[in-house]
Order: C-alpha cells, then structure tokens, then sequence
C-alpha cells in the first residue's frame, strides 16, 4: 500500500495537530462521470476528501467512493483500492486529501487524490 513515506501534521477541528502519514497518491476514477466538473472552481489543492467504503458495490467489492463536502467525486481505482479498503475494513483510521488539481484534458490526471493513515 506505501508508495510514498511522508509523515506530516495535519490539524483536527479541536486545533490539536494528529500525526498521519502518507501512504498513497492515486489519480480520481471517475472524475468525468460525477461532481468534480461542477466542483471544480471551488476545490483547492489540500482541501479534505472523505473516504467511503462501498464493500456491497457490485462493480468491485473493493470500492472506495471518494467525497469532497458530500458530494461524489468518483473513486480510487481498481488497480489502488484493495489495501486502502482491507485497512478501512480493519478499523484503520483513514483521511484523504486533494493533492493536485490540474486542468488536464485526460480526467484521470486532473485530481491527485492523496490518502494518509492516522496513527
């Protein structure tokens, strides 16, 4: 699951700091097909992502619906997934973050979506 190793302090709403780190940085499927185009002039490079396990889609047992303020972004993808959601599964306190907006004309490289494990 670690592609990257980046410990970092990110703030809780009580302004104590949590230590998460960096575990995965992974392209947004479905970016075209859901909120992110509606979305966009109003999302910002490390705005907060809520991760939603889907275990009953009938797509991929594995699916991790991604969330920005309540609306559907898309999802991570297949081939990224598995991990993040055995550790969701597991109780594994979990966060994502947008990590890079670009206004790329292939949608899979438009939003960088980063995921962080809490310890």
């Amino acid at each position: 699951m670690c592609t990257a190793i980046l410990a970092c302090a990110l703030a809780t709403p009580a302004g104590a700091q949590q230590m998460r780190i960096l575990v995965q940085s992974s392209p947004l499927a479905g970016f075209q097909y859901y909120g992110g185009k509606i979305l966009w002039d109003e999302m910002r490079e490390g705005d907060r992502l809520a991760l939603v396990r889907e275990p009953d889609n009938r797509h991929d047992p594995f699916a991790v619906r991604v969330e920005w303020r309540g609306a559907k972004l898309g999802y991570l993808p297949r081939s990224d997934n598995r991990d993040v959601a055995e550790e969701m599964d597991r109780g594994t306190p979990i966060a994502g973050r947008i990590g890079r907006l670009t206004t790329d004309r292939n949608p899979w490289k438009r939003l960088r979506v980063d995921v962080y494990v809490g310890l």
